[in-house]
């Protein structure tokens, strides 16, 4: 059997599942309306479900024939495409993009072509990890894509800006599949929990372990359903559980089902949990420990404080944006850099995900923990802030005021303004604040970092400015 036919197996053109399939296999989404999350790929006329439920011929004919799927791992690529093949008939062939090569994509498109003009038999070709191919092998799919040999559906972790070639990018519809919330993950889990086609009952988990599970899944729904199937199994075992329960029923699980606890998901995945409850005191106790630690210029503090954030599945990008508020607030302009790591730290981390955003954090955590401190302009912005909202602004020099449009300058405004490019330093001895401020600093630099030069430098621009008085 060649390459094409041993991935092509059931008459609907989707992979037939084996009984002893892992769970997340045998709990794959059969519709639409079982996918969890992805509501805004899944609207009434999008081109996503356009191309899984044509309602005519036509719309099936102005469905896009190329679609990268790029998303996070475990948010529903492949199950996207095997409902593109089920719903619509069409045949299914699965290729990675690990163990492929371009023979074996010449040999699938080839095959495909022999089927849609011999009697009418049309292709899913779905590629996983479409930014491991190398660009020959991405170029070897145009023809089929151009020709509508085939419909592509290819999946990625990485952007595809980056990881796939501009001439197939062009001629693909990108869809983005966001993280899963832990509400939707939630959903699937007790669903495998219940279903026929998952543990059917066989056992029952309590609240304690479910949130466990659902921390240690990080919004990974395979991932979810591997570490249950993991925890089902060591409660369905006597010798490894012995706590086994009866189901009093309230449930509506059968009676005689296993108790999966803290303890079974514990043992089965050999993970301890971590005691942190993101909705919680805990929560906000370990947030405000990590934040003060950075402050306070614990490095050490700091990185375990962000270790216990991530063991107990707390949302990087959330800890990215406290990151990015910490480097303005706390070292602020004793180390400007320091701002731009964060910001570059936050956008890494929406790109790249977990686990590997746990390495970019863990640097921009070392960066603010040893930069020195400042929060003078956290300060000087809240001063301002008093000042304006105490009234305390007054009217706008004449001279700075917009003499741009008509009757502007008969009202005197601009005059006697001078430009500062056009003065030694490039800094004009002139009034900038309301009468009623002159004077005011509300912007005090310290002597750590950078700002110790910024002061320097400020009290020198100050000496100007005050000079015109």
């Amino acid at each position: 059997m060649d390459l094409f036919e041993a991935l092509t197996t059931t008459a609907d053109g989707v992979p037939a599942v084996a009984a002893g399939a892992p769970l997340a296999v045998r709990m794959r989404p059969r519709t639409l309306e079982e996918v969890a999350g992805q509501e805004h790929l899944l609207v009434a006329g999008s081109p996503l479900r356009r191309l899984v439920e044509p309602a005519t011929e036509a719309a099936r004919r102005a469905a896009p024939t190329s679609v990268v799927l790029w998303g996070p791992p475990g948010t529903g690529k492949t199950t996207l495409a095997y409902l593109v093949a089920a719903t619509s008939g069409r045949r299914f062939v699965e290729l990675s993009a690990v163990t492929a090569g371009v023979k074996d994509v010449r040999a699938v498109i080839d095959d495909a072509r022999r089927r849609l003009a011999g009697d009418g038999t049309e292709t899913v070709l779905f590629v996983d990890e479409v930014h491991r191919f190398t660009k020959a092998q991405q170029d070897a799919l145009l023809p089929s894509v151009e020709n509508r040999w085939v419909t592509l559906v290819a999946a990625t972790t990485e952007n595809p800006s980056f990881s796939v070639n501009s001439p197939l990018l062009s001629r693909s519809l990108l869809l983005t599949l966001q993280p899963l919330g832990t509400d939707d993950v939630r959903r699937l889990v007790r669903r495998a929990v219940q279903d026929e086609r998952g543990l059917a009952g066989a056992v029952r988990l309590d609240e304690d372990a479910e949130e466990h599970l659902l921390r240690l899944a990080g919004g990974d729904a395979r991932k979810a359903l591997t570490i249950l199937e993991a925890a089902a199994g060591a409660a369905l075992s006597a010798e490894a559980v012995p706590s086994v329960g009866v189901a009093d029923g309230e449930d509506g699980l059968p009676d005689g089902s296993a108790l999966v606890d803290l303890a079974t998901v514990e043992r089965a995945i050999d993970v301890a949990a971590v005691r942190y409850d993101r909705d919680g005191d805990q929560h906000y106790d370990v947030i405000s420990a990590f934040i003060k630690s950075v402050r306070g210029s614990d490095v050490d503090a700091s990185l375990h404080y962000l270790a216990r954030m991530i063991a107990a599945g707390e949302d990087p990008r959330f800890i990215a944006r406290r990151i990015v508020i910490s480097a303005a607030e706390d070292v602020g302009m004793a180390d400007p850099s320091a701002l731009q790591t964060a910001v570059a730290a936050a956008q890494a981390v929406a790109l790249i995900g977990m686990p590997e955003a746990r390495i970019i954090l863990a640097e921009a955590v070392v960066h603010l923990a040893t930069a020195p401190k400042s929060n003078a302009a956290y300060l000087g912005v809240d001063r301002a802030l008093a000042d304006v909202r105490a009234g305390r602004m007054g009217p706008v020099p004449a001279h700075l005021r917009d003499a741009h449009y008509a009757g502007a300058k008969g009202l005197g405004h601009g005059a006697g303004y001078r430009y500062a490019h056009d003065e030694p330093h490039a800094v004009a001895a002139q009034q900038y604040l309301p009468d009623d401020l002159v004077g005011t600093r509300y912007y005090e630099p310290s002597d750590r970092g950078y700002e110790r030069a910024v002061a320097e430098r400020m009290d020198r621009i100050r000496s100007i400015l005050d000079a015109h008085e």
